[in-house]
Order: C-alpha cells, then sequence, then structure tokens
C-alpha cells in the first residue's frame, strides 16, 4: 500500500497560479453540451461528485440528454484515462480538447463541509453543489469561484449566499439577437452617387445585373436582399462581392398576379424575397425567421408544391418539427409515425386549406381532388427516426426550428442529399425546450454560420399578414 499521505483540494489548487478562476460545473451544463468541458480557456473547472451521480443517473435512454450524458462520460474517461498526474493536482485540458483550454479539470476526491443555512435540505443534488461552490469560496479566497450552471433557481440560492454563479455563455451564437444576421440591407439615398462611377451592366436569362464600385461593396454578404424606397423602387440581391465591387442581379418580382406561386402573391417586400429564395433552384438551404402570421410556412408551401408538382424539380416534400407541447403533454398517441405527428402538424393542414382554395373555379370535388393529390406528396416525418438518412431529390422543410439545439440542426441539415433543398422556419420570441434560449438557439446557429456561402439565403420577415385581430395582439400582448 502507498504511504503517500493524501493531498487536501484546498492545498493542492492553493499551489497552482491565483489568476485562472475555477468554474464549478453543475450536471445541467454538461447534459447540455459535453464539449464545455473545453470551453473555458485558460481557467481550471471543478466537477462536484453529485455532478457525476447526475450524469449517471441520465445516461439511459435515446434522449438528446441522455446521448450528451454518455458522451461527457466518455469525455471524462479519455482525460483521467491519460491523467500522467494525480487527480487531486488537476489534469490537463489542453492534450484533449481545444488548444485554447490550457486550464485543468478537478475531480471532487474528497468529502466537503461546508454550513449551508438550515433551510436548504442537504439531500438535494442543487444544494450539495452549492455545498461545494461555499466549501471552495471559503478555501481559495485568492481565487475566484464561480458556479456555472443553466438552472435559474440554483444561480439564484448561490447569489443569495453572495457566491458568484452564472449561465453557461459558451454556446450562444450571439450575446443580442438584435445583431443577428437579417438578410435584407437597406441602402441610403446617395447609394447611386456613390457607387455608379464605371458601372457595368447587362441583362441576362430575364434579370438585370449591376456591378458597381463604391465603399459599401466590402460589407456585402452573398445572397444578401438590397433595396432602396424612392420614387421607383430598386430590389436586388448580391451575387457577388469583393471588398471594391459587388454584382447586384434584380429580382423576380412575386408581387404581381403572373408571377404567383400556387395561387399565393407576396403582400410586402420581405415575402418578395424569400420567396426569390424560396424559387431559386440554386439556393440549397434557406431560413425564415418572423413572429406568427408574417407567412413563413405558407410561403414555404407554395413554393414546394410549384416545384414538386408543377415544375418538377422535386419529387416529394418532406416536413418534420420538434415536438415540444405549449402545454401539458397529451400523452402517448396511438398509430404509424406519420398518425403520431399529425398533431403536431395543425400548422400544415391550415395552410393547405389555403392553398387548396386558391382555385375557385374547380369546386368542392375539384379542390378535394387537389388536396389528395398533394398530400400523397407531402410526407411527415418525426426527426427522431432522421438520424442515418439520406434524402435525395427531396423539398425538406424543417418547422418550429428555434427549439432545436445546434447538435439536432447538424443532424438535419447533414440529412441532404443530392437535389434536395432544405428549408429552417422558426421565431425566436417562441422558444418551448427547455435551457434553451434565443442566443443558443439552432436556428440563430445555422442563419450565422451559413450567411456567407453562395448557395444558401435568409430573409427575416416583419410585417404580419394573417389578420388585423394577429397584427395588433403580435404588438399590445
Amino acid at each position: 500500500m502507498s504511504s503517500k499521505k493524501p493531498v487536501s483540494p484546498s492545498t493542492v489548487i492553493t499551489r497552482l497560479r491565483t489568476n485562472p478562476k475555477l468554474f464549478v460545473l453543475d450536471s445541467n451544463v454538461l447534459m447540455h453540451d459535453p464539449t464545455s468541458l473545453f470551453h473555458f480557456e485558460e481557467h481550471d473547472i471543478y466537477i462536484p461528485m453529485v455532478t457525476l451521480e447526475e450524469l449517471d443517473d441520465n445516461k439511459k435512454g435515446m434522449s438528446e440528454v441522455a446521448r450528451n450524458a454518455r458522451q461527457t462520460s466518455r469525455f471524462l474517461d479519455m482525460i483521467i484515462g491519460s491523467a500522467v498526474t494525480d487527480i487531486d493536482h488537476g489534469i490537463s485540458l489542453k492534450l484533449h480538447g481545444n488548444n485554447d483550454a490550457t486550464g485543468r479539470l478537478f475531480l471532487q476526491t474528497q468529502a466537503v463541509s461546508s454550513d449551508l443555512p438550515i433551510q436548504l435540505a442537504s439531500g438535494k443534488a442543487d444544494n450539495q453543489i452549492i455545498g461545494v461552490v461555499k466549501f471552495l469560496h471559503e478555501t481559495h479566497q485568492k481565487r475566484k469561484v464561480t458556479l456555472v450552471s443553466k438552472d435559474i433557481n440554483i444561480r439564484i440560492k448561490a447569489h443569495a449566499l453572495g457566491l458568484a454563479a452564472e449561465d453557461y455563455y459558451s454556446d450562444k451564437v450571439l450575446e443580442d439577437t438584435d445583431l443577428l444576421f437579417s438578410g435584407i440591407l437597406e441602402l441610403s439615398t446617395d447609394f447611386w452617387d456613390k457607387h455608379s462611377k464605371e458601372m457595368e451592366s447587362w441583362q441576362q436569362s430575364g434579370h438585370t445585373f449591376y456591378r458597381i464600385r463604391g465603399p459599401l461593396c466590402a460589407n456585402f454578404l452573398v445572397n444578401q436582399f438590397v433595396y432602396l424606397e424612392h420614387e421607383k423602387p430598386f430590389y436586388a440581391q448580391v451575387k457577388e462581392h469583393s471588398s471594391k465591387t459587388a454584382i447586384l442581379q434584380t429580382l423576380k418580382e412575386f408581387t404581381h398576379l403572373k408571377n404567383n406561386v400556387w395561387g399565393i402573391v407576396a403582400r410586402n417586400r420581405e415575402q418578395n424575397f424569400a420567396l426569390n429564395l424560396l424559387m431559386n433552384p440554386e439556393v440549397d438551404f434557406v431560413t425564415l425567421l418572423g413572429q406568427a402570421g408574417t407567412g413563413k410556412t405558407l410561403l414555404t408551401l407554395a413554393a414546394a408544391l410549384m416545384q414538386t408538382l408543377e415544375n418538377k424539380v422535386y419529387s416529394e416534400i418532406i416536413m418534420t418539427r420538434v415536438t415540444v407541447p405549449v402545454g401539458e403533454d397529451i400523452g402517448f398517441l396511438p398509430g404509424t409515425e406519420e398518425e403520431k405527428m399529425t398533431p403536431w402538424m395543425g400548422a400544415l393542414e391550415d395552410n393547405l386549406d389555403v392553398l387548396c382554395k386558391t382555385d375557385s373555379e374547380i369546386g368542392d370535388w375539384g379542390r378535394a381532388a387537389t388536396r389528395d393529390l398533394i398530400r400523397a406528396r407531402i410526407k411527415i416525418k418525426s426527426l427522431n427516426f432522421m438520424r442515418g438518412r439520406t434524402f435525395i431529390n427531396k423539398f425538406l422543410i424543417i418547422d418550429e426550428a428555434q427549439n432545436l439545439t445546434p447538435k439536432q440542426m447538424k443532424t438535419l441539415i447533414t440529412r441532404a442529399g443530392p437535389a434536395t433543398k432544405v428549408v429552417c422556419l422558426g421565431n425566436i420570441a417562441q422558444i418551448d425546450t427547455p435551457y434553451l434560449t434565443e442566443g443558443s438557439s439552432g436556428l440563430v446557429y445555422v442563419v450565422d454560420r451559413f450567411k456567407e456561402w453562395n448557395h444558401s439565403g435568409h430573409v427575416t420577415l416583419q410585417r404580419g399578414e394573417r389578420s388585423r385581430l394577429a397584427d395588433y395582439a403580435t404588438e399590445v400582448l
């Protein structure tokens, strides 16, 4: 047996450099993002024993939480298994993750004692974590000890006891969603004065192209929409750009009845922009953001039906969404995969009612036949069975995409095979998934990551077109 005297955690951590902070991780952080172990840069992280217990309790099953718990355990096993120093001295993270992770990992190896208020039940996991944070705070006064948790209530408890606590921020794409790329840029009134020098223009495939030079060219993004509301409005899309020049292409006017899409015309500027993306076969990935009633689902379904049934560009429409209930869960649903998904697809049925009534001359029998034809070409799929699939020559619609995590979004988008178009719809103000915020939503993530790709496009729809009641409710409630 070894005669080496055990080293207390307080002695070990005090020996370390005093500049880095010490972050104590709650289990929900690790089950939300297993890679969070490597996202604290030069700072050290500390994992209480109760956190490991909660990871073990949540590892069973096929849910996203269970998968993340298992992945976290694999990361910890890899780190600890290759440790060249005693666990009590901390294990370097640099060899296992991002090279920016130069801190150390500490595990709770001994019982800690800290006096908590009598009102806090000692057996509760959250209170045990707070006890660990309080102990480390009292014994390592030269370091800033901070609890990191996605749980608001445990952060409130920690603050009430004078302990530092904060949310996990590394998963956030943007701190302020007002800075999110909108896909649209309004040009200044002196735009042509500054950019028309040595301008070239030509026509091709029914569009007019302008090659311009000027200071704004460097700020453009490919497939971004630009507009100038003047006596004669100018609407265009950026096709190419460099630091000094850019090529703008005029749009197809889907506001005119002659250019209707399955009987639907654009009612405002942003809807016109959206239809230009949805109807463009060169754009493989489209994201549409907007409040309720802005027409995201209706425009997408109309474009999908037009290109599937009329133009034969795609062979089938596939629609899916996250099944997160707004109220109480209604329990198990009988039937096949499609029958189980039907209650979640009310938006699909509502919009099909509108699209089937666009032709008033065919009568009730004709509309019923049209509806049956449409439904035969639309498949409703559950997200639970997407892994491993490949969709070829399909029009894939992901509704309520704001409830997806970045990892889930990656799983879905990578299902796309040749000649498949993926459209993500959502409203980041209506997130129902626990621990997911506007800044960390998978929809915000893909909007930000795809904004510079030549075959993607994004539009944030502004004006509601559902009804005057819905518009007023959105504004005042």
